[in-house]
């Protein structure tokens, strides 16, 4: 599940970065009046990256605690 994890990590924060040129340079060539909307969606894809991020962190965070709980018990 951590390799799926971080996958989809890189895809995301990839996603966010194709999306961020593509835009720009769509607002570059046909006008930012045009395009400019679409900035959201790259947004939107970094904001993914962050949430997984910090949830993957958590989550690891969690395990370690998990495991020190069951270490002191047995």
């Amino acid at each position: 599940m951590e390799s799926y994890n971080k996958i989809m990590q890189v895809f995301w924060l990839s996603l966010a970065i194709v999306v961020s040129v593509s835009v720009t340079y769509l607002c570059i060539t046909e006008g930012f009046e045009k395009w400019s909307f679409n900035y959201i969606f790259a947004v939107l894809a970094l904001f993914i990256f962050l949430i997984r991020r910090f949830m993957m962190k958590r989550m690891k965070k969690h395990q370690e605690f998990l495991e020190n709980q069951q270490n002191k018990k047995g």
